[in-house]
């Protein structure tokens, strides 16, 4: 069963202050199989965080399809989902979607612990102490199990990103998308997040993550996708990608960063 499957999606911004629109999406196609790692790699501008915000439906698409666990939830032309489904139902879905993005964007006034059992108490419905026993089950799979009653201004950048990892996780997703999860931090933090993204990739989980880390696409990812310019060039594994890209683009894009 694919996890994540997108057929032909096209976005595009309109433009503000007298510039023309611009297409952010062209024809991208993939398909995500369960417990796969997929890293998505390419120059700023490529289109990888949009391509990502539409899976969880943080942006809309123009034309296209999205599946998730084969479940075809947009089928759009020109704006308009033919789907015909009811918002409970899609949102039950992606709620399998979890994800990380380059900020942390936790909650100041709540700690460490009350960060992770907000959305299961609130979405998921789960009672209090129950949420709570997960949230601590969870920040010591992340390596904070000291951190309970720590609030945000009081950890770390790589310490807000693993709570804010955590977080996603009490959600139990079955699928994880990961926004550049590293580019706001210092580099000596980034080794612990992508630590745990190892974890979380040995253990099974399915992930899709938009990174400038080389290095971790290198031995984590099985399949690595170069976007540039809103498509996608080229979709090999590690070691084909890094040692013998078969694009030209895609050497250029490698000989820039490596």
């Amino acid at each position: 069963m694919s996890m994540v499957k997108t057929v032909e999606i096209c976005k595009t911004f309109q433009g503000s202050q007298g510039r023309g629109p611009l297409e952010v999406l062209k024809d991208v196609s993939l398909t995500v199989e369960q417990k796969e790692v997929v890293c998505i790699i390419g120059p700023s501008g490529a289109g990888k965080s949009t391509y990502l915000r539409t899976l969880n439906r943080l942006e809309s698409i123009d034309d296209g399809q999205i599946y998730i666990e084969d479940h075809l939830l947009f089928d759009c032309h020109r704006g308009v989902n033919s789907v015909k489904m009811p918002n409970e139902e899609r949102a039950k879905i992606l709620l399998e979607v979890g994800m990380v993005f380059q900020r942390f964007n936790l909650f100041p006034h709540k700690t460490a612990l009350e960060n992770v059992m907000l959305a299961p108490v609130n979405v998921r419905k789960l009672p209090h102490e129950e949420a709570r026993e997960k949230a601590k089950s969870i920040l010591e799979r992340v390596g904070l199990g000291d951190k309970f009653d720590v609030f945000p201004a009081q950890l770390s950048g790589g310490q807000q990103q693993r709570v804010a990892i955590a977080r996603s996780l009490a959600m139990e997703p079955r699928i994880m998308l990961f926004d550049e999860p590293t580019s706001s931090l210092d580099p000596e933090l980034v080794g612990e997040v992508l630590a745990v993204m190892k974890q979380l990739a040995n253990a099974g989980m399915t992930m899709l993550v938009v990174s400038h880390e080389m290095g971790f696409a290198r031995e984590v990812a099985d399949r690595v996708v170069f976007m540039f310019e809103g498509k996608i060039l080229e979709i090999a594994p590690p070691d084909v990608m890094f040692n013998n890209p078969a694009n030209d683009r895609t050497r250029q894009f490698l000989q820039s960063v490596l």
